[in-house]
């Protein structure tokens, strides 16, 4: 966006906005939210290559002091017309001309990682034009990507570029934990958001914590940010990278060990909690049982049609349990989001004996 995109009302005087580094957006965007100065009835936009605008209170930028100066990413306050949030991409595809059945057929949901949207543009015509318009949306972002599927056993991402500067790595912040990674090497699923916050609240501080799909850290890093000593296996060369720059990142590199093999190969001393966040997960998950601790908690995530729902994942983790000669008790099955129409991906939480 340009910035004459965001004055659409020259008869009203433009508010406040805050600019900031694209990569420090979402950070900056919670700071100011807590400093009570984040005017949330506007929207957000690129200022230039390199920097967002994000929208604040007040009268003046000399009102700022310690206020909006107290977030360190903020590099200056200007007077800048920001758009309504209440503007859709619907009212933007009306004014580049779409008609309503395009409008239809164009993305209904998309998600933001870092600087990178993405969305399913399957039918929808125009692609370009529309990935413009979510940038105009997103000022956070700077590349649109086409998510196509999952592939293998390393769940290798499917992606095209829409528009934008078509750069695919980026850092996402959620709750604090920053992610590095390549939206087009690495899986990344931004429905999984509440589950990677979870797991760093139901984590306590020593516990011994073995991530049998680690990916970039999607749940390890949650758990050793709130004190767990944790080992993480990743197989893929390529994600194993960002899993080690993302414990240095997240500075927790003293109580995180990242191992490149098959969880299976891993060798460690029984732990206090075992994740196995892949959706083939069952397919470990003897070496998981074996992993936890008398007492232990086991989180194993499956994709589940609705109709087996809860019989499958639950049988599956019974049975692996009862061949190594022990108990568990299902503390909960907790569907995590939708995975396809008819199946959901759940998390069976266990205590095993």
């Amino acid at each position: 966006m340009t910035e004459t995109d965001g004055a659409a009302d020259p008869s009203r005087a433009p508010g406040l906005a805050a600019l900031v580094p694209k990569p420090a957006a979402e950070r900056a965007e919670r700071e100011l939210s807590a400093l009570g100065v984040y005017d949330d009835s506007r929207g957000i936009a690129s200022y230039d290559d390199e920097r967002v605008a994000l929208p604040v209170v007040g009268e003046a930028p000399t009102d700022r002091e310690g206020t909006v100066e107290a977030v360190a990413a903020v590099e200056d306050v200007v007077a800048y017309d920001l758009p309504s949030r209440d503007t859709t991409l619907a009212d933007r595809l009306r004014a580049r001309g779409f008609t309503e059945a395009e409008i239809d057929a164009a993305p209904a949901s998309w998600a933001v990682v870092g600087t990178v949207l993405l969305a399913d543009f399957d039918g929808c015509p125009r692609a370009g034009e529309v990935g413009d318009a979510l940038l105009e949306l997103h000022g956070e972002a700077d590349t649109v990507l086409d998510r196509g599927g999952i592939a293998g056993r390393t769940r290798d991402p499917d992606v095209t570029v829409v528009a934008g500067a078509g750069d695919t790595e980026t850092v996402h912040t959620e709750y604090g934990t920053r992610y590095a990674l390549d939206l087009a090497k690495t899986m990344f699923s931004p429905g999984n958001k509440a589950e990677r916050a979870r797991m760093g609240d139901v984590t306590g501080p020593e516990e011994r914590v073995f991530d049998m799909f680690a990916g970039v850290g999607y749940f390890a890093l949650p758990m050793a940010r709130a004190g767990a000593e944790v080992v993480a296996a990743e197989l893929d060369p390529t994600t194993y990278q960002y899993l080690v720059e993302n414990a240095v990142l997240n500075d927790v590199t003293d109580r995180f060990r990242a191992v490149r093999a098959d969880c299976a190969d891993v060798e460690l001393a029984p732990v206090d909690r075992v994740v196995m966040g892949h959706y083939d997960a069952y397919e470990r998950l003897s070496a998981g049982v074996a992993a936890v601790r008398e007492g232990g908690t086991l989180h194993l995530h499956e994709a589940t049609p609705e109709a087996e729902l809860p019989d499958r994942p639950v049988g599956r983790l019974e049975r692996a349990v009862a061949d190594a000669d022990r108990d568990c008790e299902v503390l909960a099955v907790r569907e995590v989001k939708s995975y396809a129409e008819g199946v959901q991906h759940v998390v069976v939480d266990a205590r095993v004996e």
